[in-house]
């Protein structure tokens, strides 16, 4: 009966080892090129249930905080989910409920209801950005419906950091952003990490402020950042390759 020889059987064991390490590390690689994008929005509804948590517990500084890694995390899922060709129907339903947390949840606890027309402002801004993640879409390429929540949230933290959590302005800035939030306008996909180089720099620029600079700096930063796309969408922030 015919053999096969020893160094011929230490061949084909080694072969077939060597392709299985390839094939799972290939198999690896595409986990991680679909999934990366979902960790991104993953870390971000941690950082929102974080942030409730925080505010529940009257730590409002840190929740002020938690949203400002939110909205860094926020730009960054869907640029990382474009590149890597990785964008989904689950990764799309991720990110919306992470921005719902962060954005809506976790930024209207920032207003510090105490009182029945508190709480109703509080309702309202949640519903906003219920409102504006599920109903309102553009057909229009490159283009949002009403204000993204994101900035309107990263205005919100501004303001409560620069002002110690002045009750009166952050009521009259959540009641503007959801005017912003439910008036249908268009405002541009920025894509900060896609286009052009000073976009990147700014996103570099808000990790910069979060992890060195002082609180004022940094919330100036934000607010600075925020206003020029609330207010100047399409003069400043229109995406531009």
């Amino acid at each position: 009966m015919w053999m096969v020889s020893p160094p011929a059987g230490i061949f084909q064991y080694t072969k077939k080892l060597f392709l299985s390490k390839q094939v799972g590390r290939a198999q690896a690689l595409e986990s991680v090129r679909k999934n990366a994008a979902n960790a991104l929005s993953m870390a971000n509804l941690i950082m929102g249930l974080s942030s409730i948590l925080c505010s529940l517990n009257r730590h409002y500084q840190h929740s002020c905080w938690l949203l400002l890694g939110g909205f860094l995390l926020d730009l960054a899922d869907g640029a990382v989910a474009r590149q890597l060709n990785a964008c989904s129907a689950l990764g799309a339903k991720m990110d919306d409920f992470a921005d719902f947390t962060s954005f809506g949840l976790a930024t209207a606890l920032l207003l510090q209801t105490q009182g029945v027309l508190d709480g109703l402002l509080a309702i309202a801004y949640v519903l906003a950005v219920f409102a504006r993640l599920c109903f309102f879409s553009s057909e229009i390429p490159f283009t949002y419906r009403g204000l993204p929540c994101p900035y309107a949230s990263s205005l919100l933290v501004s303001i409560f950091l620069l002002t110690g959590g002045n009750v009166i302005l952050l009521r009259v800035a959540a009641i503007a952003m959801i005017l912003f939030m439910v008036d249908r306008g268009f405002y541009p996909h920025d894509k900060v990490l896609e286009s052009q180089l000073w976009k990147k720099l700014i996103y570099a620029g808000g990790i910069l402020a979060v992890l060195l600079l002082p609180t004022t700096v940094t919330s100036i930063y934000y607010l600075a950042w925020s206003v020029s796309y609330i207010f100047f969408p399409f003069a400043i922030w229109s995406c531009k390759a």
